[in-house]
């Protein structure tokens, strides 16, 4: 599947930047906009988000695959937050034509009660809810993302679309199909570094639960987004491990 992206920089070295479950590739705007990365770095809406097309499924190795087709080069950084920290731990099999050079996953969340998988079923088989403005379906947008207030409004203008009967997200309800990662099995076989963090005020998963897995695993400054929050801070948990 052809994703839509963005992409800027030169050189041999190729960031790719992986969003979370319902938000777009504008929340590495920030991150992006620091600087600091030496080399190329790509952006996509994964399948079902932003302007990216709908897919049959959401499976991670489906979302990998898409992500593999826009890269080149062999000195590959993958970073993801959230669900996109999931298809990056996906991409560190080396199993989608490359192998990545080193894999960080930023806040991924790592234990999921029967609850909150019920919720993301429901999630799963719900309709588009329909609004009567465009400014109301991005404040809905950012409230899925977790981005309210974090970010200003018309960053949440590629999460909505335009249909006849009103305004949607562009987001497909099915993506939440995707379900919990097995972080135990995909970190198994990663043939790559793999690097853990989170923010220390995020409510999704615990410094413990990282530490499970990376005996590194880090804390950074704010929530759940924290690379909007603090890209700064971002840049420097990454900085530390590209040597």
């Amino acid at each position: 599947m052809k994703l839509a992206h963005d992409r800027g920089g030169e050189g041999p070295r190729l960031l790719v930047l992986l969003h979370g479950l319902g938000a777009t590739r504008n929340v590495w705007r920030g991150l992006i906009a620091e600087g600091r990365w030496q080399g190329r770095w790509i952006a996509p809406d994964l399948r079902g988000h932003g302007d990216s097309p709908h897919g049959a499924s959401y499976a991670l190795a489906d979302h990998a695959g898409d992500v593999a087709e826009l890269v080149d080069g062999a000195d590959v950084t993958v970073l993801g937050h959230s669900m996109g920290g999931a298809v990056a731990l996906e991409l560190a099999s080396g199993g989608y034509g490359f192998v990545p050079a080193r894999v960080f996953g930023l806040g991924i969340k790592l234990a999921w009660t029967a609850d909150e998988l019920a919720g993301m079923a429901k999630m799963a088989a719900s309709k588009h809810r329909l609004f009567a403005t465009r400014d109301e379906a991005i404040a809905r947008h950012l409230r899925v993302a977790g981005l309210s207030g974090l970010v200003p409004h018309e960053d949440g203008a590629r999460g909505v679309t335009r249909t006849d009967e009103g305004w949607r997200l562009a987001q497909d309800p099915a993506v939440a199909t995707v379900g919990a990662p097995r972080a135990a099995e995909l970190l198994a076989a990663a043939r790559a570094p793999v690097h853990l963090a989170r923010g220390a005020g995020d409510t999704m998963v615990t410094r413990q639960q990282l530490l499970a897995h990376d005996a590194g695993a880090a804390d950074l400054p704010g929530g759940h987004n924290a690379m909007v929050e603090h890209p700064a801070a971002v840049w420097d948990w990454v900085e530390a491990h590209c040597g």
